[in-house]
């Protein structure tokens, strides 16, 4: 290789001098970035071939540098895997497609065009965010004008660098990869480039600066800057203009909190009005340190949002039913008797009798407990399952290893196209079955990744708990059984998606839980021995713990299910309707009027089988289309429009305890306390307003079989909980003193 190189360097030295007029110094120069375009260097025999799905790499990059390449943000998503014929891999489906990053675009952007298959796996801010970049139309080049080679005057003393010589692309570096110089005409190099003065950007800039400052001193987390009143404070700041001054230390701890907490009473009143309409369910969630400190929370709930209400320190009686009856009853009473249809509490004993002696007191009344707590409690009977404990022990097993090692984790997620193995917002047995099912997904990325070389030339390969690992992904009998179980856990998994939520799912616990059943009846095709374990822990809990004449009275009042050609007239259903209705409506002529109403309902008559009643049984929420279409029976349309305008689960929104506790754990004056109360109280009420704004408030239909388990749960979209500073306690200013109202007066 030594003589030729030196042949063609001295002929290609002797063309350029005549040529250009430079002297050898220069040549060499540009002999150097000839070399470096090509990918080679004159001291370098030939390119090292990379790994698959790594771009080559050029032999004038420093070793274990990767090679940069081009500014097109498509690289991100996929990866060079063959330079010579152009084929990139997708980073989320994993199909590689010749002609390069361009065409990639298209399989992202899920656009047909001729033989590219969209993406079926790409996130949906990925797949927008490459279709803005294919519909944003290329600026038009503006015409070249031809460069005149000027030659130099100064001989050697000239540097590169020097007007008229010669000027590397300032992308095109060994360190980061190159683009093709032309070595006659080069590039201008970027001080040359006109600088535009933009004082409005400028300005920009400045204020990002500025609210990250504020941000950074002040340990504020980064999660607050997607809060909606985060926007809305910038966009009022803008609106007052130059000259606006912000509140101060003593305006927010005194008359603001007072404001806005004014604000927040308002919106109760208006609550009110809406539960005259749609009834209202009393949730109480519970919570204690193990010890001795318990506290309770209560909150109401109905389609338009969820008011916190109070939270309780029930320690020295939280075995005491008559004393939780007797908080229970005066919350329904300030509530309103005729407001609230159900009162979700917990399943421990002294909950479930508080219960009911509250419906006995208050025949009206249903008490349930929370739907998902118990679905979630089905779910740990069946993880308690010698070979289904024994698989997610082995799949937590592998998820440990990968996560407690970050090179590994970050291969991981570049084998898997982003796409994580746990889920650590969701903090109950669920989560044990989502990571198998995440596992049981990623199966031959895991194996590819694990046999890989870049995976095996690295230290962690040769480690003893490595080859556990490795033994485990080629372990026939773990993927049978894997495989097993999240066919076994994804119907319940479906139901507790459903329920576990702020939305109105009442309408579908029922048909849930029935589908689930004969879900895993199918799975093991019928035999007995097989399935009926599993649903002797499903009734257990079904029948014991959480089936509620609401719940049948729901799903026949819900025409999805109801007009549903599988549906059967199940005589649980009919009577659980009937229950219902007679704790409802006690008047005698109420119940005349629904008897003579209900048969319209069941032989959908007049405006109930309408054209578009009979669109609507899928397209509408339960609660919409009995309002929209329900009108030609009023009486049997209001029971349903409050029946089914109820959730069936209270462990959607995640309280901050930590507050709670130091509202009761901490000696204060009356002043203090209260004052610290209403903080509290406008901060629950603010994130509860958040939730449903972040819903647009409204109520969408479900439809079993499009629940997506892998999407994300109501929990891990919540953003982070914090400790309430107290400090600002110190010292109250005179107007604070005095006593507050009730924090829901």
């Amino acid at each position: 290789m030594a003589g030729p190189y030196r042949a063609f360097t001295r002929r290609f030295r002797r063309r350029l001098i005549g040529v250009t007029g430079g002297e050898p110094r220069e040549s060499q120069q540009i002999i150097g970035a000839e070399f470096h375009f090509l990918g080679a260097s004159p001291s370098s025999p030939s390119p090292r071939r990379g790994f698959v799905g790594e771009a080559p790499t050029s032999l004038h990059q420093k070793p274990g540098k990767k090679m940069v390449r081009g500014r097109d943000a498509c690289w991100e998503h996929c990866v060079l895997v063959d330079a010579t014929r152009q084929k990139v891999r997708c980073n989320y489906c994993h199909r590689e497609f010749s002609g390069g990053v361009y065409r990639m675009k298209f399989h992202l952007a899920q656009i047909k065009n001729k033989d590219i298959v969209p993406c079926t796996e790409v996130p949906n801010e990925v797949r927008d965010l490459i279709q803005s970049i294919l519909s944003t139309p290329k600026k038009q080049k503006t015409a070249k004008k031809p460069k005149v080679i000027e030659r130099t005057q100064n001989g050697p003393q000239n540097s590169s660098s020097a007007s008229g010589g010669f000027h590397p692309n300032p992308v095109s570096s060994g360190q980061h990869g190159s683009t093709c110089p032309s070595l006659l005409f080069p590039r201008p190099s970027p001080s040359a480039q006109p600088h535009v003065d933009d004082a409005q950007q400028q300005k920009q800039d400045d204020a990002d600066k500025k609210i990250a400052l504020f941000f950074f001193h002040n340990s504020i987390p980064f999660s607050a800057s997607k809060s909606i009143y985060y926007h809305l404070m910038v966009d009022a700041v803008a609106e007052c203009g130059v000259g606006y001054k912000p509140p101060g230390y003593e305006q927010l701890r005194s008359s603001l909190l007072e404001k806005v907490k004014g604000d927040v009473c308002d919106t109760y009143k208006k609550f009110r009005e809406e539960w005259k309409e749609s009834g209202c369910t009393i949730l109480l969630d519970s919570w204690s340190d193990g010890r001795s400190r318990s506290l309770v929370v209560f909150s109401v709930t109905c389609p338009k949002g969820t008011l916190f209400l109070k939270s309780v320190d029930v320690s020295s009686h939280s075995d005491d039913a008559h004393y939780l009856f007797e908080l229970l009853e005066s919350i329904v009473l300030e509530v309103g008797v005729e407001n609230v249809v159900q009162v979700i509490t917990d399943s421990a004993a002294s909950y479930v009798y508080a219960g009911r002696l509250l419906m006995s007191k208050y025949p009206s009344l249903f008490w349930s407990p929370c739907a998902s707590y118990c679905i979630d409690k089905m779910l740990e009977d069946i993880s308690k399952q010698e070979w289904v404990s024994t698989v997610i022990e082995e799949a937590r097993t592998i998820t440990q290893y990968i996560y407690s090692h970050a090179w590994i984790l970050n291969l991981m997620r570049k084998f898997t196209g982003g796409r994580e193995l746990t889920r650590p917002k969701i903090n109950r047995c669920v989560t044990n079955f989502l990571s198998l099912r995440a596992i049981v997904i990623q199966e031959d990325n895991l194996k590819h990744m694990f046999s890989h070389t870049e995976y095996l030339s690295s230290i962690y390969s040769r480690r003893p708990d490595a080859q556990v690992i490795k033994s485990l992904l080629y372990m026939d009998r773990f993927w049978k059984l894997a495989h097993e179980a999240v066919s076994l856990s994804e119907p319940l998994v479906k139901v507790l998606r459903i329920v576990d939520g702020d939305m109105p799912a009442m309408g579908y616990i029922y048909e849930g839980i029935e589908r689930a059943k004969v879900a895993i009846k199918a799975l093991y095709k019928g035999i007995e021995e097989k399935y009926m374990p599993v649903w002797e822990i499903i009734d257990r809990r079904w029948n014991m713990q959480l089936h509620s004449p609401l719940h049948a009275a729901a799903a026949f009042l819900n025409p999805s299910v109801y007009y549903n050609p599988s549906f059967k007239g199940d005589v649980k259903i009919r009577n659980g309707f009937q229950e219902a209705m007679m704790k409802m409506f006690t008047g005698e002529k109420e119940k005349i009027e629904l008897t003579k109403e209900h048969p319209v309902y069941v032989n959908a008559q007049g405006a109930l089988g309408s054209e578009f009643a009979v669109m609507g049984r899928a397209l509408n929420s339960p609660g919409d289309w009995w309002a929209g279409y329900g009108y030609e029976v009023p009486t049997l349309q209001r029971a349903a429009i409050r029946v089914l305008s109820q959730p069936c689960s209270s462990h959607w929104c995640n309280w901050n305890w930590s507050t709670f506790e130091n509202i009761h754990g901490k000696k204060r004056n009356r002043m203090e306390h209260e004052k610290f109360s209403d903080l509290v109280f406008v901060h629950c009420n603010l994130r509860l307003q958040a939730i449903t704004q972040n819903r647009d408030g409204k109520c969408k239909p479900i439809i079993y079989d499009e629940i997506d388990v892998s999407s994300e749960w109501p929990t891990e979209s919540e953003s982070p909980l914090h400790l309430l500073d107290d400090s600002w306690l110190d010292n109250l200013p005179f107007e604070c003193r005095g006593s507050s109202p009730s924090t829901y007066e």
